[in-house]
């Protein structure tokens, strides 16, 4: 992706500061702001991370006082390629600023920029006392207030390089000031940890540009460069040394190791004065950096004009905070990135998550679709294709189809609803008719033959049109946790969401095929979706009596209904070729509010049900436990809303509103401006997992454009159940 697709970023509604240091950024949208009382209290600040990528599957993050708290936590981790994976190598920057004679009593003041937490949980130096506050909009910006000097860090990922760029800048000086800066590294694959050891190749490489080192000779070297300032005024001195014991709390409480150690090269010494009083540090690994400065400049007018662009397609009027949906909107293409090989992919999410098929395939309508990106949708899909085997998409991709793991039973249905919902959006008819069409009859027929690569996955069709997938040992859909006794929530048989995506699937395929011109096809196509609909209908719809009532089983599983209450139902009432009447869909969609819906998406379970677990945490077999068994997850929110509009049509959008603009407060407490992954099943509902989860992002995407639709097509005075979203 070149830096021409720039990474937009998004705003928090509600700004808790300003400061002398706002009124000199670019972008006229108030965007996210955290407040001096929220900045200076440690727990609070060390739980609000931000995000930055590159578009390669690189990426930076950390908290917002620069203190890591993860082994994902760094300023430049990239991605080495399919097979080698990311690397993290530079952590932070360990900064001070030095003013002589700036203290009261005339001596020289030095104000620590940092913060880290080491072994027994010291925290060490303490800059937090000095933050004023935090912006998240357009780019990460850290405000220091530290005797008569304004302080502000800030930190840009261009994209299409493994680059990033840190910008300091101090005002308020009356003379002369130093910045001393000391990179930290660690040169390790990301979701390792780095050891103090020996044989580290400490040489360090000086010219008059900069310097540059490569402590581990399988991996690429780092250069440093300076911009912004004459360079006689940067110095740099040699002498590493290890930052040991740095203690990593959130792996800690996740039951993970969590100490590392990071070894410096030397300290960087930058003269800034009152009249040139910022410098861009940039540190790159495929080439050094020529003009630093001139590079932040052209990425950051790039970015302030896609938050812009952002804010206009959902009617944020400038100077206004940017609203929920527009600070997910301007953060979405986070999560695209091109592949060595050139193929646009989507990571599941960060920190820690690849590109797996099921996530790629369930959030790429939400991510491009409603921001009119169908060229960028067709890439994705057509770049899929050639990893297509015996109607079998990866659940987890690698570098090509021998390289990637085929675990997964629903990621081709996913990828058939995406077509789908390409098609309705007006989608490329050549490639539908030529490339996606047959895709989908592939996928349709190896599902209903259960024979080749599907019958490893358990995949066996019924007498009856259906299929059944799955195993006591092997989980068939997206509820795939594991611990060391095996599956959490296996869901062998019938399950009702793989269900009802295969029978929109087969009625997909007549509706193309009538639309291609194959009439006979077409009947064919038909006949199948008519015979699995009523099928369908027959192992999963129950219709008891007070207090079960009416709702969809969650899966069929040896000759009977498995009546638990699960979110899954809903994504059936959803599908627009659903095998449930507006009725049917009315029922669940009462049913999922009764017991599943929360202010932050549906609990995977029941609080009624014995196998409820409502808190995600603790160690790796407690949270797995606990992962898909009550826990709340956002996107099926998603569902939600289509299955209420086509239950209940445009007149139930107000409140549905309210409830994707509820997001608003959980984009300043974890992943700013992005949705998390998982929520406890319990109120206050704790957000947990990965602090940006792509699926979470697009489908509230999706549901707000929905709403619009609904209520573009519906009069005010006359809702009707009918279809208004296609």
């Amino acid at each position: 992706m070149s830096e021409a697709t720039p990474q937009p970023t998004g705003a928090p509604s509600h700004p808790e500061h300003t400061d002398a240091s706002d009124r000199r950024d670019r972008s006229a949208l108030v965007s996210c702001r955290l407040g001096a009382e929220t900045c200076r209290d440690v727990e609070q600040a060390l739980s609000r991370e931000w995000l930055e990528t590159d578009g390669r599957g690189g990426f930076a993050t950390s908290t917002i006082l620069d203190c890591p708290t993860r082994r994902y936590h760094g300023l430049l981790t990239a991605s080495l390629g399919d097979d080698v994976g990311r690397h993290l190598f530079l952590t932070r920057y360990d900064t001070a600023v030095v003013a002589p004679g700036a203290e009261p009593d005339g001596s020289d003041l030095r104000a620590d920029l940092g913060l880290a937490c080491y072994r027994g949980g010291v925290l060490a130096p303490r800059a937090d006392h000095i933050v004023t506050g935090f912006r998240r909009a357009p780019h990460p910006i850290t405000t220091f207030q530290a005797g008569p000097l304004q302080i502000r860090r800030e930190v840009l990922m261009p994209k299409g390089r493994p680059v990033i760029l840190v910008r300091y800048e101090v005002l308020g000086a009356a003379g002369p000031v130093t910045l001393e800066a000391r990179p930290l590294l660690a040169c390790r694959q990301v979701d390792a940890l780095r050891q103090r050891h020996d044989d580290l190749d400490e040489r360090v490489h000086v010219d008059a540009s900069g310097f540059a080192v490569r402590p581990e000779p399988a991996l690429p070297e780092i250069h440093f460069r300076t911009g912004g300032v004459d360079p006689a005024a940067v110095q740099f001195e040699e002498s590493p040394c290890w930052y040991e014991g740095i203690e990593l709390r959130a792996d800690l409480d996740r039951g993970y190791d969590g100490h590392e150690d990071n070894w410096c090269p030397g300290v960087l010494r930058i003269e800034l004065h009152p009249d040139a009083p910022s410098v861009v540090l940039a540190a790159s690994l495929d080439a050094p950096i020529d003009d630093p400065a001139d590079l932040w400049d052209r990425v950051l007018r790039l970015r302030d004009s896609a938050v812009r662009h952002s804010a206009e397609q959902v009617g944020d009027a400038e100077g206004t905070p940017l609203s929920t949906r527009a600070r997910i909107a301007a953060t979405a293409d986070d999560f695209f990135g091109v592949t060595e090989r050139g193929r646009l992919g989507i990571c599941a999410g960060f920190p820690w998550f690849g590109e797996w098929g099921r996530d790629v395939f369930i959030a790429l309508p939400g991510l491009t679709l409603p921001r009119g990106r169908l060229a960028q949708c067709a890439r994705v899909l057509l770049g899929a294709l050639p990893f297509l085997r015996g109607g079998l998409l990866p659940n987890i991709y690698g570098s090509d189809p021998d390289d990637s793991h085929y675990g997964s039973v629903d990621a081709a249905l996913w990828y058939a609803r995406a077509v789908g919902l390409f098609a309705d959006h007006g989608g490329s008819p050549e490639a539908l008719r030529e490339q996606l069409f047959p895709a989908l009859c592939a996928i349709a027929e190896a599902y209903g033959s259960g024979q080749g690569e599907v019958a490893a996955l358990g995949v066996r069709p019924t007498d009856d049109g259906l299929f059944e997938a799955g195993s006591p040992e092997l989980n068939a859909t997206w509820m795939d946790a594991q611990t060391h006794e095996g599956p959490v929530t296996p869901r062998e048989g019938v399950a009702v969401e793989l269900a009802a995506l295969y029978c929109e699937l087969l009625a997909r395929c007549a509706e193309f095929a009538e639309r291609f011109d194959d009439p006979t096809g077409a009947a064919r196509w038909q006949a199948r979706a008519d015979r699995a609909a009523t099928a369908f209908l027959q192992r999963l719809w129950l219709d008891a009596p007070a207090p079960a009532g009416q709702f969809l089983a969650d899966r069929h599983h040896r000759g009977a209904p498995v009546a638990e209450v699960r979110p899954n139902m809903v994504m059936a009432a959803a599908l627009r070729l659903s095998p449930l009447d507006t009725a049917q869909r009315l029922a669940v969609v009462e049913r999922v509010e009764r017991d599943l819906l929360t202010p932050r998406g549906l609990r995977t379970l029941a609080p009624d049900d014995p196998a409820y677990r409502g808190v995600y945490r603790g160690d790796g077999y407690t949270r797995d436990n606990a992962y898909h068994q009550g826990t709340v997850w956002p996107w099926p929110l998603g569902f939600y809303v289509e299955a209420c509009l086509r239950a209940r049509g445009a007149a139930d959008a107000p409140r549905l509103r309210a409830l994707l603009d509820g997001f608003a407060p959980h984009l300043d407490e974890a992943g700013l401006d992005h949705v998390s992954e998982v929520f406890d099943g319990d109120a206050p509902h704790r957000p947990g997992g990965t602090i940006a989860q792509a699926w979470s992002s697009a489908e509230l995407l999706r549901a707000w454009d929905l709403l619009d639709r609904a209520e573009a097509a519906t009069p005010p005075a006359s809702p009707s159940p009918q279809d208004p979203t296609r």
